[in-house]
This record gives structure tokens, C-alpha cells and sequence, in this order.
């Protein structure tokens, strides 16, 4: 990216702040154009006759730049695909972690494909793998959608999965229970008592030469008297 004095053309073509097109210009008269505006010149075109150049401020037009890329990036998640491996006698709780792994992916605009294969004697009741691939369906629809019909290929059942668009398309559990209801406060649960800093009776003082002796020696303190 060239910009103000790094442009080496003679000549260019100058696109204003606003977006119109001003014309051809000596390459010095852009420059000038562009210090009257308090911006920058940038070449956005330099393969073309004579090049483009932008008068914007250049950290604006970088900012411009990253947003575009961030949306093409978003656009090109359903290119991606997503595999989720099943088999028929998958347990009901990994069933449910695979269906959380599916919409995850269908709700960052990614397709899933869904691949329940045999294994040994299982080919011989491949009802029980489609009754598996149904409920998925019918627990992800309002997530995706199935773009054909469940097929059996060699040993496996293979499907894909395409998302709603976001209009339509339910929101995804997880964010949902993060927008949840916070815990109640510490503040408000009941203070435990500590029993070392609770109040204990203090006892009265004594007297020095009132406090008894102990053993049955004298207490050598008791003919002292303090003024």
C-alpha cells in the first residue's frame, strides 16, 4: 500500500472523501489535494491506467480494509464442513454431546456432515442406525435443516446438514444460559458466626495481692502496694 509520497505515478486517478471520482491529476496537484483535506493519498488501485488513488485518512481507510475482510470471513463459514461421527448404539448422553458439537457449528454458519457407520453384524439391522440419524434430525431442525435424505453408502449412513439463516434459526443453548439469571449475591446469604471473634464474658480483674496463692507458696507480690 502506497501512500502520499511513496506513489510513483506521474499521473492518477483521484477519488475524493465523499466517494466521487474528481478526475486525472499530475500527481503533485493529488498530493496538494489531499493536504488541503488535512488527509492522506492512497493508492488503492496500482494495477490500473492510470492508478486509483483515495483522499482518506489512512487509518481510517486500514480500519475500512479489516472490516471488510472480517465479513468475508463470515460469508465463507458455509463453505466450512463439519464432521460428526455416530453408530448405532450410541449412548443417549453422547448422542446429546454430538447434537451440542452439531449446533454449535450450525450456529457459526458452518455446515455438519453426519456419518453413522456400521461396524460387523451391525449391517444387518441398519434400521436401527436410521432410527439414530431421525432423531437427530428432529432434534437439530430448528437449528439446520437436512440438504437430502439419509443415505446408505457401503457401511455407513451419511447426511448433511445445512444452517437456517439467522432470522430464522433458533438461538444457540449455551448463550442462553449465559444471559441467564446470576446467582444470588454473597452479600445476601446468612453471615456465619466466628466463634474466635464472638464476644466471650470477660472476667474481672483481680487484684495482685488478692489473687491466691497456687502450690501453697506465698504469693511474693502480696505486700506491694501500688500508688
Amino acid at each position: 500500500m502506497r501512500v502520499n509520497g511513496k506513489i510513483r505515478a506521474r499521473e492518477v486517478r483521484v477519488i475524493g472523501p465523499d466517494g466521487n471520482q474528481l478526475g486525472v491529476f499530475p500527481l503533485n496537484d493529488a498530493l496538494n489535494l489531499a493536504r488541503q483535506h488535512g488527509v492522506d493519498l492512497v493508492e488503492i488501485s496500482a494495477n490500473a491506467v492510470p492508478p486509483v488513488c483515495r483522499i482518506i485518512e489512512i487509518g481510517k481507510f486500514r480500519y475500512e480494509l479489516a472490516k471488510k475482510e472480517k465479513d468475508s470471513r463470515k460469508h465463507q463459514h458455509a463453505s466450512i464442513v463439519k464432521e460428526v461421527q455416530l453408530s448405532p448404539r450410541i449412548d443417549p448422553h453422547d448422542l446429546g454431546i454430538k447434537l451440542m458439537h452439531a449446533i454449535d457449528f450450525l450456529c457459526e454458519d458452518m455446515k455438519v456432515k453426519v456419518a453413522l457407520k456400521f461396524r460387523g453384524r451391525e449391517m444387518a439391522h441398519t434400521e436401527v442406525g436410521f432410527e439414530v440419524i431421525n432423531k437427530f434430525i428432529a432434534d437439530i431442525a430448528p437449528f439446520g435443516h437436512p440438504d437430502f435424505q439419509p443415505k446408505l453408502v457401503g457401511r455407513a449412513i451419511n447426511l448433511m446438514i445445512s444452517p437456517h439463516p439467522r432470522g430464522k434459526r433458533a438461538k444457540n443453548p449455551r448463550e442462553v444460559e449465559k444471559g441467564g439469571a446470576e446467582p444470588p449475591a454473597a452479600a445476601e446469604a446468612p453471615k456465619k458466626s466466628h466463634p474466635e471473634k464472638s464476644a466471650a464474658p470477660q472476667k474481672p480483674k483481680v487484684p495482685v495481692a488478692e489473687q491466691p496463692s497456687s502450690g501453697g507458696l506465698q504469693n511474693p507480690f502480696a505486700g506491694l502496694e501500688i500508688q
